[in-house]
């Protein structure tokens, strides 16, 4: 029980620091500005910039274009599709490391066996309860719920991106767990599972169903601290789910990494079609 309220006290202490430093940085950010536009006008002014623009203007339309920080299209979209490339890229070195590198596996072995002490008590059954929040019957009643409230607030341009995250997030997992078929540690405690080890579901599935709808809840409020409120607390929620499958010792801390990893790549997906299609309805 100590170390529950130890831990709830550290969760709360580093939610107001990182929220003070979060709003503070936004602060800063808006007198940027006037720098801002100075600097570019001495950059449209260099020679090199001059020289890219007069020797290729296709390429330099091009860059332009995706850099442009005014527009969707431009800046965010190029920074989204990044995003979603790298995390494809580590989800993929995660995997590469599974198969040839001892030090992963001897690293998921340690961390199992680290909890062995506390998987009792206060800490057994909270996080028995906990892990149920990322349970199939779970998310999808949370879909569903998500979905009949975006619809009867009109936000239907929100129900296509986050099915396509749930569906693409679902089927991802579904397609490692038959395609790696690693096998899941030896079962300590009430919970079981029948599946594959790697990815986890309940980690892809709470990333890609609370992260969006966190997101849709952000997106329509206003004011830095209390869409960071939304993001923290969406962010503990899934941190919580994935942990519980670790201390439980139904996965590899590196099975619940990779399962972030497919989660948050679809849910970068779903905020792509997310923001185009709320740009539409702007436009």
């Amino acid at each position: 029980m100590a170390t529950l309220l130890l831990s709830t006290l550290l969760i709360l202490l580093l939610w107001r620091l990182s929220r003070w430093a979060f709003v503070a940085l936004v602060n800063a950010a808006r007198t940027l500005p006037q720098p801002v536009v100075g600097f570019g006008r001495w950059t449209s002014r260099h020679p090199l910039r001059a020289w890219l623009q007069r020797r290729f203007p296709r390429v330099y339309a091009a860059l332009a274009a995706r850099l442009e920080p005014r527009r969707f299209e431009g800046l965010p979209l190029t920074l989204l599709v990044v995003a979603a490339v790298y995390a494809a890229a580590l989800f993929g070195g995660l995997i590469q490391e599974l198969r040839e590198a001892a030090g992963l596996i001897a690293f998921d072995n340690a961390a199992r066996e680290f909890f062995q002490p506390w998987r009792e008590g206060a800490p057994l059954e909270f996080f028995l309860w906990f892990t149920a929040l990322g349970d199939t019957a779970t998310l999808t009643a949370v879909a569903l719920t998500a979905t009949g409230l975006l619809w009867s607030q009109r936000a239907t341009q929100y129900l296509l991106p986050l099915w396509v995250t749930i569906v693409g997030a679902n089927t991802t997992t579904w397609i490692g767990k038959v395609t790696i078929g690693r096998p899941r540690p030896d079962f300590i405690t009430a919970a079981t599972a029948l599946s594959s080890s790697f990815p986890s579901g309940h980690a892809t599935g709470a990333a890609a169903v609370y992260g969006f709808i966190a997101y849709t809840i952000a997106r329509r409020r206003s004011g830095a601290a209390a869409r960071f409120d939304v993001a923290y607390w969406a962010v503990v929620l899934i941190g919580l789910v994935g942990f519980s499958r670790i201390f439980l010792s139904v996965h590899y801390a590196s099975d619940v990494a990779g399962g972030f990893l497919v989660g948050g790549f679809w849910l970068l997906v779903g905020f792509t079609l997310a923001e185009w299609r709320n740009n539409r309805v702007a436009r």
